[in-house]
């Protein structure tokens, strides 16, 4: 097809995606002087990518298939408003073949590859055969078209255990096992293959031989339609979790210059086996000296920040050059490497809670400024609300620096000074995972956050003195704040009394909710002189100045910077220590000690049930499967919370449950 129908100049630009990505679209469009139009489900209607557009068209309902993956509706939706280029973002149906060919039916410019180029490299199975004619290296493995149980199992004992399997339409670990015998491939199989038809639509399966201690690299690539193709150097992206990249920096801290060259050389030819158009990622396996092919992503990446920032380039403005038909405005030979980048991705999500994804709305958010080096793409803002619907990714916060060291240096006090409440997010996790000592000193593997979880996940420090005389500051300073507000009189300034002395009791708990372990109690005194607190039997002189996001407490001469944030009796928290959350216990008395038991089989969030694992009458031990879950896209998996008899079933396969809703009953053994 004559490649000017293909890529040509336009004016308004579709953005067929949500939240971050969204956002991140829509602000270089803008800039470069293009009309946006965003497309939003119902549970959406709020959301910051709507407002950032210049038009925005309802989808349909929450669930993704209803909104987001209606091909009709997003092509209808260009219609009316006049749309002549579709961008697609990543995820959703940033790499289906077909919504590629019903924008070119429909007369739209899409934003990226040609349906062929994605037909070609989107099937993991068929790319591998491709690479394998182009010469570039492949991990062994069976990428053949039988699927049959018998084909699979014969494969990988062919291919020796242990062995990866997963979706060949995948992506982002969904629909992938790792499997280290004979006898745990079949449950595998069927598992990754209703995940992969769940988050797909297709359930094909590949096997490879899975690197022990691999480290996972790839390159960023782009072409125009004149057949010019770049490497844009490669990113490392081995800290991951369930398959899924936490950390992604680049270039890579493994690689010396020639193996870069080598990788990247090797990315180029993969990417012009198919004369490739559009940006994109070859992902490589390395196991410390050699690098083998995975496979090839046909769109942007989550990650592409990292690149952006050590090359000087923006990849959204070249995708929407190259989708005007231009050429790359740069030669091979004129892309520069400076310095080094880090990104992290922040989630709404509890670590110590097996990540389970956190929903709500966000009652606090503060970010660091964008300044010396650090950058925040974010898809939420204040007020948002996170749904269980889709993707729990907040923001991407990335860090440059001259040198490594400098960038994790600045990527991690931009994670301490980042305070997100309402929702839980694994902000923690992340500042215990870039603070590692063998993160910094790249000695990982893609299994490394698996093995160190706990050390990872570990419990916030008990607060101390420091923190119990914060936390009444907090509470103080918040009521200064309010009376300030409402009237300016000295009557109602805290450590302002006409005569004598006052004393006023706190207690607080560690935790959110009424806490958890014993009251800690701290007294203040104030009035006539300077005001003191006391713990125990020991009395500091304090004063509080306040400022944005909290203020300076000094104790007996020592100035230390606090961040508070309080909603009604919840605190939170950071010192100098670390982050600390607090309940402060009512004064008046009346707080419920009542807990949902831990015991209860119940839904964690709004979910699908996609498999039921025991029949009612079974005996099962502790921790035994009993059913299975998708929440936001992620398939998660309810089990017995002690041994004893599975009583009964209270839902079914394809039943959408609520949150809160009781799905099982086991009745404790010896009962």
């Amino acid at each position: 097809m004559d490649r000017s129908k293909l890529y040509r100049p336009f004016r308004t630009l579709l953005i067929a995606n949500r939240g971050e990505i969204a956002c991140r679209v829509i602000r270089t469009a803008r800039a470069m002087g293009l009309r946006t139009v965003a497309l939003y489900s119902e549970a959406d209607r709020d959301a910051m990518h709507v407002a950032l557009a210049d038009e925005a068209v309802l989808l349909g309902p929450a669930r993704a298939r209803d909104s987001y993956l209606n091909v009709e509706r997003l092509i209808e939706a260009a219609r009316k408003t006049g749309a002549e280029a579709v961008h697609p973002g990543y995820g959703f149906l940033s790499e289906n073949a077909e919504f590629a060919r019903a924008c070119l039916d429909a007369g739209l410019v899409f934003v990226g590859p040609t349906a062929g180029m994605m037909t070609a490299m989107g099937s993991k199975s068929g790319s591998k055969e491709l690479m394998e004619k182009a010469g570039v290296p492949l991990v062994p493995g069976y990428h053949g078209e039988a699927q049959d149980e018998a084909t699979l199992s014969k494969a990988a004992e062919k291919i020796g255990f242990p062995v990866l399997v997963k979706a060949s339409a995948g992506g982002g670990g969904r629909g992938m096992r790792i499997v280290r015998s004979a006898a745990e491939l079949g449950v595998a199989i069927v598992s990754a293959k209703r995940e992969a038809l769940a988050a797909f639509g297709d359930d094909r399966m590949l096997i490879e031989k899975y690197v022990d201690n691999p480290r996972h690299i790839e390159v960023q690539v782009i072409g125009d339609s004149h057949g010019n193709l770049l490497s844009l150097f490669e990113r490392e992206c081995t800290l991951q979790r369930r398959h899924q990249k936490v950390i992604e920096e680049a270039p890579s801290p493994t690689l010396n210059a020639a193996q870069r060259e080598t990788v990247c050389a090797a990315a180029r030819k993969a990417a012009g086996a198919v004369n490739y158009v559009g940006a994109g990622t070859i992902e490589f396996v390395s196991d410390g000296k050699d690098v083998f092919f995975i496979e090839m992503n046909t769109r942007l990446q989550v990650e592409h920040p990292v690149t952006e920032l050590i090359t000087g380039i923006d990849l959204v403005e070249w995708q929407l050059r190259v989708a005007f038909g231009e050429a790359l405005p740069l030669k091979q030979d004129q892309i520069r490497l400076n310095g080094h980048a880090v990104e992290a991705r922040v989630y709404a999500e509890n670590p110590t809670k097996n990540f389970m994804p956190s929903v709500g709305r966000i009652s606090t958010w503060r970010l660091p400024a964008e300044t010396g080096g650090l950058r925040i793409d974010a898809g939420y803002r204040e007020g948002d609300a996170v749904s269980p619907y889709y993707d729990a990714m907040l923001a991407k916060m990335i860090a440059w620096g001259p040198t490594r060291d400098v960038a994790i240096e600045r990527l991690n006090r931009g994670l301490e000074e980042t305070d997100v409440r309402g929702i839980v997010t694994n902000i923690p996790f992340l500042s215990a995972l870039m603070t590692h000592p063998k993160v910094w000193t790249n000695a990982v593997d893609t299994g490394f956050i698996e093995r160190e979880l706990a050390v990872l996940t570990q419990a916030a420090p008990a607060p101390g003195e420091l923190e119990l005389c914060a936390a009444v500051a907090a509470v103080v300073n918040e009521e200064q704040q309010a009376a300030r507000a409402q009237a300016n009189s000295p009557w109602q300034t805290f450590g302002w009394q006409p005569v004598g002395r006052r004393q006023r009791s706190f207690a607080f708990r560690v935790g959110h909710g009424v806490g958890h372990g014993p009251e800690q109690k701290i007294s203040l005194n104030y009035g006539s002189g300077p005001s003191t607190l006391l713990i125990g039997e020991r009395e500091l002189a304090f004063t509080i100045a306040a400022k944005d996001g909290g203020f300076d407490l000094t104790l007996d001469g020592v100035k230390s910077s606090v961040a508070a944030v309080i909603d009604g009796h919840e605190l939170y928290l950071r010192t100098r220590n670390g982050r600390f959350d607090l309940h402060w216990v009512d004064p008046f008395g009346g707080e419920s000690e009542e807990h949902v038991g831990e015991d209860k089989i119940a839904a964690p969030l709004p979910g699908t049930v996609v498999a039921v694992l025991a029949e009612e009458g079974a005996k099962l031990d502790k921790g035994a499967p009993i059913l299975t879950l998708e929440v936001m896209k992620m398939e998660q998996t309810l089990r017995a919370p002690y041994a004893g008899v599975l009583k009964s079933i209270k839902c079914k396969v394809g039943d959408i449950v609520q949150e809160g809703v009781e799905l099982a009953v086991v009745e404790p053994a010896g009962e």
